[in-house]
C-alpha cells in the first residue's frame, strides 16, 4: 500500500492509500479520486519525502515527513488561472491561529498539574477535590485508563512551531 499527499485544483490537500502507484494513475485517470471538501476530480500528488526503513528499523518506520517548499504567491498563467497555489493555504493558516489561540486561552486559564494530572482528574470526577481547570501530561495508556472509567480528557492541540 501506498499512502499519498494529495491536492485538489482548488488547493484543499488530503491524503489517501492506493494499492500501488499504478492504481492511483488508473483511478485518477478514471476520475475516481475526489477531494473529500469540495468533491473535484481534478487532483494531484503533493510533495511528499519517502518513507525508507533500512535493515535495523524493519520492525517499525517513522512517519514519513512532507517535504518543505517555500510558500510564493499564486503565479498567472496567459489563461488568466491560477498556474500554482500556495502549499500553505489562507484556511490552514486561520486554523492554526485558532488552535494557538485556544492552547494559549487553556494555558494562561488552567492549572497546570503536570505528572499528577491522571490522579488530579481522578480526584475531581471522583468529588474528593473541588472541580478546577486542569492540564498536565499523561501517557496515552494513562489516558485511555481516564475515558475507560468516564473522565473526560481531551488533548491539547500541538502546532508545528511548538516542536522547534
Amino acid at each position: 500500500m501506498i499512502r499519498y499527499s494529495l491536492r485538489c485544483d482548488s488547493g484543499h490537500e488530503f491524503e489517501s492509500w492506493f494499492q500501488s502507484s499504478s492504481a492511483y494513475d488508473s483511478q485518477v485517470r478514471r476520475k475516481l479520486v475526489n477531494c473529500p471538501a469540495c468533491d473535484s476530480t481534478k487532483v494531484e500528488k503533493a510533495i511528499m519525502a519517502p518513507r525508507i526503513v533500512g535493515k535495523k528499523g524493519r520492525g517499525r518506520a517513522p512517519e514519513p515527513v512532507e517535504a518543505a517548499a517555500p510558500v510564493a504567491p499564486a503565479e498567472t498563467a496567459p489563461s488568466g488561472e491560477a498556474a500554482s497555489t500556495p502549499l500553505l493555504l489562507a484556511q490552514e493558516r486561520e486554523l492554526r491561529a485558532k488552535l494557538k489561540e485556544l492552547r494559549d486561552h487553556i494555558v494562561k486559564t488552567a492549572d497546570n498539574v503536570g505528572d499528577s494530572f491522571p490522579e488530579e482528574a481522578r480526584k475531581m470526577h471522583y468529588g474528593d477535590i473541588e472541580h478546577r481547570p486542569i492540564y498536565g501530561e499523561a501517557s496515552p495508556t494513562e489516558a485511555k485508563a481516564l475515558i475507560d472509567e468516564g473522565i473526560e480528557v481531551a488533548p491539547l492541540p500541538v502546532l508545528p512551531d511548538d516542536r522547534n
